[in-house]
């Protein structure tokens, strides 16, 4: 295990924000403190979680010095991709070049119920497809978005988005769970994001009377994703599993997180919904039953990063002691070793 990395939705009680955002930034900070290689932040809108990621990594960028940081994912279909370009690379600038931003396309969730106010009128004429997220690399990387530049007036422009971070570019990843998207992601040199999602889209899979296998299906994106890409078995994948070691947790730990792999768990057997998405069981155990798991993982055997991700709804002290849990007993079990 090369980089360690983990993900918190950053929740906050509606009536007071504050001390939510400011556990999240605590939670970052203390990554670093441990070692952690990277620290990725989930996207809410109109819920009790982060719906800027971009303002949060800002703040965080400045309270630490060394980790990296990320987002996993903001769903393009939100954003402005000049608009967006110029705010990742401001916070890259701001953090000396640690952001990584994470990303998907398709329409808004309830797309339905928030066009309004999203985009009135013109909902019908946007496209939430794959052509959304190539504007946004070539802002980011420097193409130009005008055929103007130079002085007007008093006033100096660019032809390109500015301020312009040449690493940016590099840093790019794609939240995927199809085949379609792993290819994509792979031909326009993005690096992978995998999760504890995927669709069950492979023909064993879709047999009826057949468990889907989540490890397999997982791994076959990974091969697809670096089959396409420029820098072949090279390039950046990382896995997002719910992973919670419990070697330090107190006997109630141990009950509220074990009741909450259970509560999932049905999940993780057959595929949910139209999307027929495929969830991965939480692994929960200490970090020598966790490690064996992971191991015993066809996906997990082909990458060398993760992003460990944390549950909803625990509270401050529980993520306190899974990320030293994390970084104290499992990454070492991986080969882990915490960085400067």
């Amino acid at each position: 295990m090369r980089q360690l990395g983990f993900l918190t939705i950053g929740l906050f009680d509606g009536n007071d924000p504050g001390p939510g955002h400011e556990s999240t930034l605590e939670i970052i900070r203390l990554g670093e403190q441990l070692g952690f290689d990277s620290a990725w932040v989930r996207h809410r809108h109109l819920q009790y979680g982060i719906s800027s990621p971009v303002a949060v990594l800002a703040a965080a960028s400045q309270r630490t010095s060394r980790i990296e940081l990320g987002t996993a994912v903001i769903p393009l279909g939100w954003e402005n991709p000049l608009r967006l370009a110029e705010d990742l690379a401001t916070v890259d600038i701001l953090s000396g070049g640690r952001l990584n931003p994470g990303l998907s396309v398709g329409p808004p969730r309830r797309l339905d119920q928030v066009q309004d106010a999203l985009y009135p009128g013109t909902a019908d004429a946007e496209d939430f497809g794959y052509d959304r997220m190539q504007r946004l690399l070539d802002c980011v990387r420097g193409v130009p978005v005008t055929g103007f530049s130079g002085v007007e007036g008093f006033e100096v422009f660019s032809d390109r988005v500015q301020p312009h971070s040449p690493g940016l570019g590099r840093r790019m990843w794609y939240g995927g769970a199809s085949s379609r998207s792993a290819r994509w992601a792979g031909e326009h040199g993005m690096n992978f994001l995998t999760s504890s999602v995927v669709k069950a889209e492979s023909p064993e899979a879709q047999e009826a009377g057949t468990a889907p296998d989540f490890a397999a299906i997982q791994q076959s994106l990974i091969r697809t994703f670096r089959a396409h890409h420029p820098d072949g078995d090279r390039a950046r994948v990382s896995q997002g599993l719910v992973v919670i070691p419990v070697d330090s947790a107190s006997a109630e730990q141990r009950a509220k997180y074990r009741a909450l792999a259970d509560k999932r768990m049905p999940r993780t057997t057959t595929p949910q919904g139209p999307g027929q998405l495929l969830f991965a069981p939480d692994l929960v155990g200490t970090s020598a039953q966790i490690a064996e798991q992971l191991y015993a993982h066809a996906a997990f055997r082909e990458i060398d990063e993760v992003a460990f991700a944390l549950p909803f709804t625990f509270e401050h002290e529980d993520y306190v002691q899974i990320l030293t849990d994390i970084a104290t007993h499992l990454g070492p079990a991986l080969g882990w070793r915490p960085g400067g």
